[in-house]
């Protein structure tokens, strides 16, 4: 890892704006043990006072990797450990620093836009909750460092290239929080099989309440569980499996239509082509008339 302290702020183009996720800065420093916090050297509107926090204009995520600290939102407090990250929304008064007694490791970006935006107000990140443990994450550190690499470099483009690289951190940061529920537990197994079950039998009328019954779980928790690692329930897991073949199939075969409809398990026509419309935007019988050479 490295140990030398680095940060830098960025003046984002018009272009970078109209993007809709760009950076304002990114950078990382280790506090040690006793020292002044937050450090001197930041632009007004970053730098701030422990007794009377402050409030950012934009989205900042920062990683602690080591030491330890405290958080402090209208909401309450938080205890930060080694691993946590940090997530902060533009608007929301705050302040944080680290214990005295062990400094600690930080590498934080700031950045904001309308995707930013959009991105950000997902169910899947709480604004009542600014400390998300997700431990020492090898991915999201050299995640943080390429982005950081690409800000030192600036090369064309590196503004687009980095929001990118800014919405997979993301993107890591809600699956290590979804997946150490399951990790390693027995659950994880179950699901994973009634994953694997519902993919080898999408076509004949699984029932999965008795699917359920056979992992030896109430459905109702088998639900939870299932819509939880998955992000769907198992029922709306078979429709979407199901419209996945369907949609091959039109491509590919020259099959009716309804016949389609009841080899991949639909009850009826009507509720097949509403359903196919309302997830793709376009119905059955339009999609088999696109030209072949379409890329749908």
């Amino acid at each position: 890892m490295k140990n030398n302290n680095f940060f830098k702020y960025l003046t984002p183009g018009n272009e970078d704006e109209e993007w809709g996720f760009y950076l304002n800065v990114a950078g990382y420093a280790t506090i040690l043990p006793g020292e002044e916090y937050p450090p001197h050297g930041h632009p007004n509107g970053y730098n701030f006072d422990y007794e009377t926090g402050r409030v950012l204009h934009e989205y900042q995520i920062n990683y602690i990797t080591e030491g330890s600290g405290m958080i402090e939102t209208m909401r309450g407090k938080f205890k930060i450990n080694p691993g946590t990250i940090l997530l902060l929304y533009p608007g929301v008064w705050h302040r944080y620093r680290p214990n005295k007694k062990t400094g600690w490791k930080e590498h934080y970006i700031g950045f904001k836009g309308e995707i930013a935006d959009k991105l950000l107000s997902n169910k899947f990140f709480e604004t009542h909750r600014p400390a998300i443990r997700v431990g020492y994450n090898d991915k999201m550190i050299d995640t943080f460092y390429s982005i950081i690499d690409d800000v030192k470099i600036e090369n064309p483009s590196f503004q687009q290239v980095c929001s990118g690289t800014v919405v997979s951190l993301l993107g890591q940061i809600i699956s290590t929080v979804k997946n150490k529920d399951f990790d390693g537990k027995e659950i994880e197994e179950k699901i994973r099989k009634a994953r694997i079950i519902i993919r080898d039998n999408v076509n004949s009328g699984i029932d999965p309440a008795k699917l359920a019954s056979e992992l030896f779980m109430s459905y109702s928790y088998f639900r939870k569980l299932f819509k939880k690692y998955t992000g769907v329930s198992p029922t709306q897991y078979v429709s979407l499996l199901r419209i996945q073949k369907a949609r091959d199939m039109i491509i590919n075969s020259q099959m009716p239509i309804k016949q389609i409809a009841y080899e991949c398990g639909f009850p009826s026509i009507f509720y097949f082509s509403r359903f196919f419309k309302q997830k793709l935007g376009i119905s059955p019988s339009e999609l088999r008339k696109k030209p072949a050479e379409e890329d749908y």
